[in-house]
Formats: structure tokens, C-alpha cells, sequence
């Protein structure tokens, strides 16, 4: 299994970036896959998920201004990310793991519930 994220930069407070993670190798009918960040001396914050059926749950610390999708067809997840602020500044991972589903009573936005995660792609935001 791999995960590959790109689309991160360096983008002004306001701005918009789409983050990309490509998976390769992960063949399970059902999945959850999320979108994390973790900057220096905080612990790694789930931003969103979402499962194979395309339900999705959100964190609060980007709520209302990050869209979680996936293409299945080219096995891409993406993070489409609004009106960012300097806070919003980390490192952003993609992770994803079989047999979870998303919904309001589990929203999977956990970092211990993943087991397969890409390398990251860091965001900031000045």
C-alpha cells in the first residue's frame, strides 16, 4: 500500500489550496480513508474522512472550510482546503485503513484508527 500526497505550497491568509493523495495497492471494497495535519509540539488532528459509500465527517478545527472527496476511479483523495488562516499552517497526511465506514457516531478522525499513511505534504499559510 501506498500513499502519496501533494498540492501543498505556500499560499497567503484567505487563500485556497487542493490537496491530492494518491493511493496505490489498497484494494478493499471497504475503507475509510482521512485527511490529518500535525504541526510542531501538537499531537497529529484529524480534519476529515470519508469511507467508500462517500460519507463524510468533519473536525472542528477546519469545519466549514474544507471539503473532503474522492475520485475512485483514479484512487485519488482529495482536501480541498478554504479561507485559510497562518493557524492552519502543519503538515498534512492522508491515511487510510480497510474495513472502517464513517458516520455521525464514528466519525473516524483518530489518528490510532489508521495504519496506512503517506509522507505528507506541509501547508503554510503567511
Amino acid at each position: 500500500v501506498q500513499l502519496v500526497e501533494s498540492g501543498g505550497g505556500s499560499v497567503q491568509p484567505g487563500g485556497s489550496l487542493r490537496l491530492s493523495c494518491a493511493v496505490s495497492g489498497f484494494t478493499y471494497e471497504r475503507y475509510a480513508m482521512g485527511w490529518f495535519r500535525q504541526s510542531p509540539g501538537k499531537e497529529r488532528e484529524g480534519i476529515a474522512a470519508i469511507d467508500d459509500d462517500g460519507s463524510s465527517s468533519y473536525g472542528d478545527s477546519m469545519r466549514g472550510r474544507s471539503t473532503i472527496s474522492k475520485d475512485g476511479t483514479k484512487n485519488i483523495l482529495y482536501l480541498q482546503l478554504r479561507y485559510l488562516k497562518p493557524e492552519d499552517t502543519a503538515m498534512y497526511y492522508c491515511a487510510a485503513e480497510p474495513g472502517l465506514w464513517v458516520d455521525s457516531v464514528r466519525p473516524r478522525l483518530l489518528a490510532s484508527e489508521y495504519n496506512y499513511w503517506g509522507q505528507g505534504t506541509q501547508v503554510t499559510v503567511s
